[in-house]
């Protein structure tokens, strides 16, 4: 994989994470008003939200903080550390 290729890799999870917590946002706040007009007494909006807003945590830390813990040259760097601990 190319330089070019990561970087639009990284690029897309950013957006992939933007478009996830934009779509999060709107739904949940359409949601919640539902909830308040409708069923005031009993807030089921916190179940999607709950559950949606550890999907769109997961897609930060693959976006913003994992994003080069994994990729393809740590696999690359692990084998060659593995190559050099048999050599021994």
């Amino acid at each position: 994989m190319n330089d070019f290729d990561r970087v639009a890799e990284k690029v897309d999870k950013k957006i992939r994470f933007y478009r996830n917590l934009m779509s999060y946002v709107l739904v949940n706040a359409f949601l919640a008003i539902i909830n308040f007009l409708f069923t005031p007494e009993f807030w089921w909006v916190l179940f999607p939200v709950f559950f949606w807003g550890i999907g769109v945590v997961i897609d930060f830390f693959r976006a913003f903080v994992f994003a080069d813990a994994f990729g393809d040259d740590y696999r690359e760097r692990k084998i060659a550390e593995e190559m050099e601990k048999m050599k021994l």
